[in-house]
């Protein structure tokens, strides 16, 4: 299946790559998911046409019948994941894993009410990857208040550039994380959110000794 997410706006080459990739992973259980988003801001990490990581965004993306079914609404196997910590194991990372950790821990509890989290959580569980393009192919156009999840206007994810895939696909000879590119994305995406609920923390603090 290939799937867009509402007012997800794909460059037209995004279905030839999807297509060409499912084809060529359809038995490889290592790959989870393949996707149109890059956010390595312009720069290229690889010379190949796309690369392996942990983040499977859904903005525009296509996976397999035997991926999704590891995929579970009720999360039946987070509570194991938490309690043993295998998120760091995963990731590699305190901090990241710390932070997925309090994600889906939200999600668990229904304070956050989004399919996607379960579905990262299910390739994570299976220590699958997912595609990334060298290029980004998808752009969100939805952002405004009126959207359901994406209501900041000028959030740095909202209308994104696409830039065309070229054909044929340059294959990488190896199936191994780009782990510098992920760590890009946890800095530049998901640190600000975590300094952003630091900072509101501290005002919280700062007023409860001013009442």
């Amino acid at each position: 299946a290939i799937i867009l997410e509402d007012d997800c706006l794909p460059h037209p080459t995004f279905f030839r790559f999807c297509t060409e990739l499912l084809n060529r992973f359809r038995d490889d259980k290592r790959v989870m998911a393949i996707s149109a988003q890059n956010l390595q801001s312009g720069s290229s990490r690889t010379e190949y046409s796309y690369y392996f990581s942990l983040y499977n965004h859904v903005w525009g993306w296509a996976t397999w019948r035997r991926a999704w079914q590891h995929y579970d609404y009720t999360m039946t196997i987070w509570k194991t994941v938490r309690d043993g910590e295998w998120l760091r194991d995963v990731f590699g990372d305190r901090e990241a894993a710390d932070h997925w950790r309090g994600i889906l821990e939200k999600v668990d509890s229904g304070r956050i009410n989004t399919w996607a989290y379960r579905w990262s959580l299910a390739c994570w569980s299976q220590s699958g990857m997912t595609i990334l393009p060298n290029v980004n192919l998808v752009s969100n156009i939805g952002f405004g208040p009126e959207a359901t999840h994406t209501k900041t206007a000028y959030a740095q994810l909202a209308n994104m550039p696409v830039e065309a895939m070229e054909f044929p696909l340059q294959h990488p000879p190896f199936l191994i994380r780009d782990s510098r590119a992920d760590h890009y994305t946890f800095e530049k995406y998901y640190r600000p959110q975590l300094l952003a609920r630091a900072r509101s923390a501290v005002k919280a603090w700062v007023g409860s000794l001013q009442r």
